[in-house]
């Protein structure tokens, strides 16, 4: 028998494991993105007549395709509901104490998932008016909406 057993330290290997993809945006979230770059908000037209903002390719209750009617909206919106940020991560979107609201702008039907810069808690209210801030200078993203502000 063999008795020439060692024990060792344990082997450590450090691996990254990564999927990177890309997605074309097609006519309905390019548009969107469009918008946004140029300080335009934009939804798309249901087949019941709502508009849905951002704007989707299918029907979020029938799953039918939309098409590619870009309705013009807001440029003001209303907050629906909202939760205080009071100590923001590097990944959120504003350094300072700030909103997550669903704000739905004025010619929507549906409201959207976005960051509202009051500056104190006690400036935030459901019902509120604001409008958006969009970024000086603009890349074609979702961020480019940096945030809503209360409407003076």
């Amino acid at each position: 028998m063999c008795s020439d057993f060692r024990v060792s330290e344990p082997r450590v290997t450090e691996t990254k494991l990564e999927f990177p993809y890309s997605r074309t945006l097609g006519p309905v979230v390019g548009a969107f993105l469009a918008g946004l770059r140029e300080g335009k908000l934009y939804g798309i037209r249901g087949k019941d007549g709502r508009v849905l903002t951002p704007p989707l390719e299918y029907d979020p209750e029938t799953g039918e395709t939309l098409g590619t009617e870009m309705v013009p909206v807001g440029p003001e919106g209303t907050v629906v509901a909202w939760t205080w940020v009071s100590e923001p991560s590097p990944k959120h979107p504003l350094d300072r104490p700030f909103s997550f609201a669903l704000v739905k702008p004025d010619g929507a039907d549906t409201p959207m998932v976005s960051a509202v810069d009051t500056g104190a808690m006690e400036a935030m209210s459901t019902g509120m008016k604001v409008r958006p801030r969009f970024k000086t200078e603009p890349h074609g993203l979702i961020t480019d909406l940096e945030a809503w502000e209360p409407v003076a």
